[in-house]
């Protein structure tokens, strides 16, 4: 996305990723990476970057980043396209390992999520809390809304929130085995 201006990366985002729902594992992970990355740092740094993370992280494949070696670290910490942040680093691999046994116990990481949909965002924190690492509120909070678990991506006036409810987001639907 080089050579688009702050603005246009904003919109495009806007317009067609935040608040939709995903359903694909590795997007669902790839967000929950970026979103891990953007703490400290401003929204528009991950967005001039997430190609680059796409491409360094091996198109969030997860089972590949579960077995990332120490190569691999020394690899992303010396490529300036991303964060270069061990612990950010450690975190993808760790919950990586983590999204697996979800996959592995609940079929998918999205079905984990909507086992436990809906819960307030204190019960979604302490749960991330407990199952990944470097998950403090603010980022389960963006991922959770950027992911259409929590509503708040856009407002109802918003020209982009019909097409959002049109996708049926989590957080617009009940799940009888809320925790």
């Amino acid at each position: 996305m080089s050579g688009l201006k702050e603005n246009d990366l904003h919109r495009i985002y806007h317009d067609a990723q935040y608040g939709f729902p995903l359903h694909d594992d590795r997007e669902l992970f790839g967000r929950l990476i970026l979103e891990i990355n953007q703490a400290g740092l401003s929204w528009i740094t991950i967005l001039r970057k997430q190609k680059n993370f796409r491409k360094a992280y091996d198109h969030f494949e997860i089972a590949k980043i579960a077995s990332y070696w120490e190569r691999d670290f020394v690899r992303l910490l010396s490529d300036s396209g991303i964060i270069r942040n061990r612990m950010k680093i450690s975190a993808a691999v760790f919950n990586a390992k983590r999204v697996l046994e979800l996959q592995a116990g609940y079929g998918s990481f999205e079905e984990w999520l909507n086992h436990f949909h809906p819960l307030a965002l204190e019960k979604w924190t302490a749960l991330f809390r407990k199952t990944f690492r470097f998950t403090g509120r603010e980022i389960v909070r963006e991922f959770l809304v950027s992911t259409g678990y929590l509503k708040g991506a856009h407002d109802p006036e918003c020209p982009i929130f019909k097409e959002v409810m049109k996708q049926k987001p989590p957080w617009t639907q009940d799940n009888p085995g809320m925790k």
